[in-house]
């Protein structure tokens, strides 16, 4: 079953967000969070099995290393199209963006050479709001051409 592994919110930009076990998500993104914001990237998700990649290549990281809100398990994120809904627990979310530009090279990247969050992460805008958990199933409601 696609689910939640972790909830990860930071009060500040460019360090590892805090892994917690729930969290509202408002029409900004998750309260508390200083990503959120009226934007196309509001919410942040990376799959634990890109997380696993960096383990393979020896590093020591888990969910919120990345920056990513909520990490999954058991989703393909990178292949729901641009405009793909689904739920994550009551919350629905819209996907806007596969990967980022990386501005500034993180210290994932300095120690492994590479980072999974601008390849393999991806951003959703808030379409219905509510409390998320971790282990809250996600169902994806819409998929155009799936």
């Amino acid at each position: 079953m696609p689910s939640v592994v972790s909830i990860n919110i930071s009060k500040t930009k460019g360090t590892k967000k805090t892994p917690v076990q729930s969290a509202v998500i408002g029409f900004q993104g998750i309260e508390g969070d200083a990503h959120s914001g009226d934007w196309h990237r509001m919410v942040s998700l990376l799959a634990e099995e890109s997380i696993e990649k960096m383990r393979a290549a020896g590093l020591k990281v888990g969910p919120g290393d990345f920056a990513e809100n909520i990490t999954t398990k058991g989703v393909n994120l990178l292949a729901l199209p641009i405009g793909a809904r689904f739920r994550v627990g009551p919350v629905i979310l819209e996907m806007t963006q596969h990967g980022k530009e990386c501005h500034t090279r993180c210290a994932i990247y300095h120690q492994a050479g590479d980072c999974v969050m601008p390849k393999e992460g991806v951003f959703a805008k808030v379409i219905e709001v509510g409390e998320i958990k971790v282990g809250d199933e996600i169902i994806v409601l819409f998929a155009e051409g799936k």
